[in-house]
C-alpha cells in the first residue's frame, strides 16, 4: 500500500466521522442552514424585497418567498450580469455557470465564493465515502480521467462564465494534478468528436484507474477505444476499477458498459448541477444518494401530484415520505431562493436521507393523463433486458396521438447494440413493466384508450447525430428520456 492510498483511508475515516454530526441531526441542520442563508442575504436587494429581516421560521420563509424558476428570478440575475452588487447574495458572484435553457435562452446561474467550495468538497467526499465503505484506495495511485466541458472561460463585467464542469476544472486539488487527465490543452478542445480522439491519444497507454463523466459520452469514449485497439476497455486499462457518473441514470447503459469494458466495475453516482451539488452515493449496498444537508443549501419538496397548484404544500426534510415523487426546491448560498430546478426526486431512505432522481418536471408524457416519468421508462427497459443479451445505446419515448390506424400509443425510439430476436415480445415485456409501475398507464391500456407501446429502431449513432445537429454533442448535454411532444423523435433517422 502506497503512502497516498494509506493517507486517503485515514482521511476517509475523518470525513465520515465529521459527516455523522449532520447526518444524525438532519432537521436541526437544515434549520441552521436556512437561518444562516437568510441572515447573510438580508442586506441584498432580494432580501429587502422579501423582508428577510422579519423571517424567523420556515413558515415565515415560505409565506414571504414564493417558488420561482429561472424566469421568475431573471430580473434579479440580469442586474447581476450588468454589474450590480448585493442583488441575490452579498457582493458579486465569482462565476456564472452558463447553461442553455428551453424558454429563457442562455441561463446564467451564479456561483459565489461561499458556494464554490461545496462543489469541490462534495465530489471529493463521494470518493472518500467509497474508500471508507470498501477499504479500497489503490486507485488513487493511478491516472484519473474526467470527461468534461472546456475550461476556457469568458468574461462580462469582471465576472467569468462558462460551463460548470469547465469552471470546476480550475479547482482540481494539487494532490490530483499529477494523476488527472486529459491535459489542459486537450480539455480546451470544443468539438466533442475531435476532443474524444485527442483524449484517447493521451490516455490509451496510461494506467487509468478512475473514469468519470456522463454515461452517454463516456460510452462514446469507450467505443472509440475498442475500435482503435481491438480490445475491451478492461484489457486496455487493466487497473480500471471505479466509474464516477452523474446527470443521467446509469442503468440503461450498464449492460453496454460491461460489454465494452469486459467486466463489471464499481460505480459512484453524483447529483451535481449548476445550481448546487445536492447528493452523492455514499454506499455500494444501499439504494440512493446521500442528500447533503449541510452544504449551504436549504431544501423544500413539493409532491408532484400537487405541483403547480397555488396552495401546494412546501415540505421540509422532516416531513417527506418514502416512495413519493417530489419537485426539488432549493435556496442556496449562491443566491437562489425557493428555486425550482426542474428535477424530481424520490426518497429511498430517511435514516439517513437518501434520494434517487426520478425525472424532470417538464420531461414526462401525459398526453392522456398517464404522467409517465423518466424513472419509470428507465426501469421498464432495464427489467425487459434482464437475463437477455439485448443491449441499448440510447433511447427516448414520445406519444403517438394520431396514428394512421388503430388506437394511440407510446412510441419508443431505441438505438440497439444487440437487438431482440422478437421485437414484439420485447415490446410486451416493456409494456408489462410500465403497467406494473404506473396505474394510470395500466388503466389506459385496460380501457382500450391506448394500445401496447410500439418500438422504432433508430440507426446506430442516430442519437449522436441528432445531438450534433442541434449543437449539443458531448459535455454536460443530456438527451431527454421522454417528452410530451414529437419535436425530438421527428428528427431521428430510423432503420428501414
Amino acid at each position: 500500500m502506497s503512502l497516498k492510498s494509506f493517507a486517503s483511508k485515514i482521511f476517509a475515516q475523518i470525513v465520515h466521522t465529521q459527516n455523522q454530526k449532520w447526518v444524525q441531526n438532519p432537521v436541526e441542520t437544515q434549520q441552521k442552514v436556512l437561518k444562516s442563508l437568510v441572515k447573510e442575504a438580508s442586506i441584498t436587494a432580494f432580501g429587502k424585497d422579501h423582508n428577510f429581516q422579519g423571517i424567523e421560521t420556515v413558515i415565515d420563509f415560505s409565506n414571504q418567498v414564493p417558488v420561482r424558476d429561472y424566469e421568475g428570478l431573471k430580473k434579479y440575475i440580469e442586474r447581476i450580469v450588468e454589474g450590480e452588487e448585493n442583488v441575490l447574495w452579498k457582493g458579486r458572484p465569482v462565476y456564472f455557470a452558463k447553461t442553455s435553457g428551453t424558454t429563457s435562452g442562455a441561463k446564467y446561474i451564479p456561483l459565489t465564493k461561499e458556494s464554490m467550495p461545496y462543489h469541490i468538497k462534495a465530489a471529493r467526499n463521494a470518493i472518500l465515502a467509497y474508500v471508507h465503505e470498501t477499504g479500497k484506495a489503490d486507485f488513487v495511485d493511478g491516472k484519473m480521467i474526467f470527461l468534461q466541458g472546456s475550461p476556457i472561460l469568458e468574461e462580462k463585467n469582471k465576472i467569468k462564465f462558462g460551463r460548470l464542469s469547465g469552471i470546476v476544472a480550475h479547482y482540481v486539488p494539487n494532490y490530483l494534478q499529477k494523476n488527472r487527465m486529459p491535459s489542459w490543452e486537450t480539455n480546451c478542445i470544443e468539438d466533442w468528436e475531435t476532443k474524444v480522439e485527442a483524449i484517447i491519444d493521451e490516455t490509451v497507454h496510461e494506467d487509468m484507474t478512475v473514469i468519470s463523466g456522463i454515461p452517454s459520452w463516456v460510452q462514446m469514449y469507450f467505443e472509440r477505444i475498442k475500435q482503435r485497439t481491438g480490445k475491451p476497455v478492461g484489457e486496455v486499462f487493466k487497473n480500471f476499477e471505479l466509474f464516477i457518473y452523474g446527470g443521467v441514470n446509469y442503468e440503461p447503459y450498464k449492460s453496454k458498459f460491461e460489454q465494452l469494458i469486459g467486466r463489471k466495475v464499481p460505480s459512484i453516482e453524483l447529483f451535481p448541477a449548476s445550481e448546487g451539488f445536492f447528493a452523492y452515493q455514499d454506499s455500494q449496498v444501499e439504494e440512493g444518494m446521500l442528500l447533503l444537508l449541510d452544504g449551504g443549501i436549504f431544501y423544500e419538496f413539493i409532491d408532484v401530484k400537487d405541483y403547480g397548484k397555488p396552495d401546494c404544500r412546501r415540505l421540509t426534510i422532516g416531513e417527506v415520505e418514502l416512495g413519493v415523487n417530489y419537485a426539488l426546491i432549493i435556496s442556496t448560498n449562491a443566491g437562489l431562493w425557493a428555486y425550482d430546478i426542474g428535477d424530481t426526486v424520490r426518497f429511498t431512505s430517511i435514516k439517513p436521507y437518501r434520494i434517487v432522481v426520478s425525472g424532470r418536471i417538464k420531461h414526462f408524457i401525459s398526453a392522456f393523463g398517464e404522467h409517465v416519468i423518466g424513472k419509470e421508462v428507465e426501469k421498464a427497459l432495464g427489467e425487459a433486458m434482464l437475463g437477455t443479451t439485448i443491449s441499448v445505446n440510447e433511447f427516448t419515448v414520445a406519444p403517438q396521438i394520431t396514428p394512421d390506424t388503430g388506437l394511440p400509443y407510446h412510441e419508443w425510439f431505441i438505438d440497439f447494440e444487440n437487438k431482440p430476436e422478437d421485437m414484439d415480445a420485447f415490446a410486451l415485456k416493456i409494456d408489462y413493466a410500465m403497467r406494473k409501475q404506473n396505474v394510470y398507464y395500466d388503466d389506459l391500456i385496460t380501457g382500450n384508450v391506448l394500445r401496447t407501446l410500439v418500438i422504432r429502431v433508430v440507426e446506430n449513432h442516430g442519437f449522436e447525430d441528432y445531438m450534433k445537429s442541434i449543437g449539443k454533442l458531448g459535455g454536460q448535454n443530456k438527451l431527454p428520456r421522454l417528452s410530451n411532444d414529437r419535436n425530438i423523435v421527428s428528427q431521428l433517422k430510423l432503420v428501414k
